[in-house]
């Protein structure tokens, strides 16, 4: 009997011992599952500087033609996108009035062509538009749509599509588009205004077209590009193209313009801090390749550093600061131009006696 009554008592402190674990397990889920809801339904707030990007038609000979908002009066404002979180995947683009920041949208239009304004409180508009050095002044519009997608353009007086961008200080590159989120002709009233769609800069996607050509280009902070030329030692200057010869964007060849000949350009084997790039002529002549500034400086276009089998190639100012180094497509497709090293050791190739250290190469952007 007394033997039985233990049994009950093991048996019965052992089920409380049970039901207190799944008790506890039970809470434990609970827990979790209400951490995770609030991760999912707050906003996650990091320390993060505010970067301003630049926004900009791309030329199909490379240049950049700014992208202003422009009041009644005929002033002249800012536009820009602006990242303010770590994230670069969707950002808004505003025009900036001196503390305001106007949103910037498409309007519900019966146009062929729909029209990009900046909206402001007292609900007046300002024109988006695309201004040349030259004095010309280019439409900014949507010009077709892809599902939820509108492609904006700025449209020169022969009725050409130049491709607007933002363009981070470092060189990063979004396509500015419209966004479409309902099925409905309006998405939304703003100030008396009917939106057809809202503008943000988003990363590019896709393939590029059978372009031929890319142009070479810094990238200074400011928005601006630097041509890369190539000169020989009598100083005749040379363009240097990314040469695309088929739909693939993946690994571009890097050359100098020599009328029909292409010169390669490479990283030559150096004991220098920075590693020099030169063109190679047929005869081994070494040519040098510079960006020019617009008041016609010439700065060193070299290897900077080396991570793995990349080398990061820049232009480096008289202040030693390094300008990212772009391919541009006419279509204003974006690559970065890197050094290319296949194998460990510093020779990679002879060519035409002269020893290679990396291939110059233009490659997709990685982030």
């Amino acid at each position: 009997m007394e033997k039985t009554k233990k049994s009950t008592v093991v048996f019965q402190a052992m089920f409380a011992l049970i039901f207190i674990a799944l008790f506890m397990v039970v809470n434990s889920c609970k827990e979790v599952k209400d951490e995770a809801a609030i991760a999912v339904n707050t906003e996650i707030t990091k320390p993060f500087e505010k970067v301003i990007w630049h926004i900009k038609a791309v030329h199909p000979d490379g240049r950049l033609i700014d992208v202003k908002a422009i009041d009644k009066d005929g002033d002249i404002y800012d536009v820009k996108a602006i990242q303010s979180t770590a994230q670069r995947s969707f950002m808004d683009v505003k025009a900036l009035v001196g503390e305001h920041q106007l949103p910037v949208k498409l309007l519900v239009s019966g146009d062929k062509y729909t029209r990009v304004k900046a909206l402001a409180d007292d609900g007046s508009v300002y024109d988006i538009k695309g201004l040349t050095p030259e004095g010309d002044t280019l439409d900014i519009k949507g010009v077709s749509r892809t599902k939820n997608i509108i492609h904006i353009k700025a449209i020169n007086k022969a009725g050409q599509f130049y491709g607007v961008k933002a363009i981070s200080p470092e060189g990063k590159l979004n396509d500015v588009k419209g966004v479409k989120m309902t099925d409905e002709q309006t998405e939304v009233l703003i100030n008396g205004h009917a939106v057809y769609a809202h503008i943000k800069a988003i990363p590019q996607a896709g393939m590029a077209s059978n372009n031929g050509r890319w142009h070479i280009m810094a990238f200074h902070p400011q928005g601006i590009t630097l041509d890369i030329k190539a000169f020989d030692p009598e100083g005749k200057e040379y363009d240097v193209n990314a040469i695309q010869d088929s739909y693939q964007r993946s690994m571009m060849d890097i050359k100098a313009i020599d009328g029909n000949n292409l010169l390669p350009i490479k990283m030559i084997v150096s004991d220098d801090k920075y590693t020099p790039i030169k063109a190679i002529s047929d005869d081994g002549i070494l040519f040098d390749v510079k960006a020019l500034t617009p008041d016609g400086r010439k700065l060193d276009v070299k290897g900077v550093q080396r991570v793995g089998n990349l080398i990061h190639v820049k232009a480096i100012n008289k202040d030693g600061e390094f300008y990212g180094i772009k391919a541009i497509s006419p279509d204003g497709e974006l690559n970065d131009v890197k050094g290319v090293k296949i194998n460990k050791v510093d020779l990679e190739t002879e060519i035409n006696g002269q020893k290679v250290f990396a291939h110059i190469k233009a490659l997709p952007q990685a982030y």
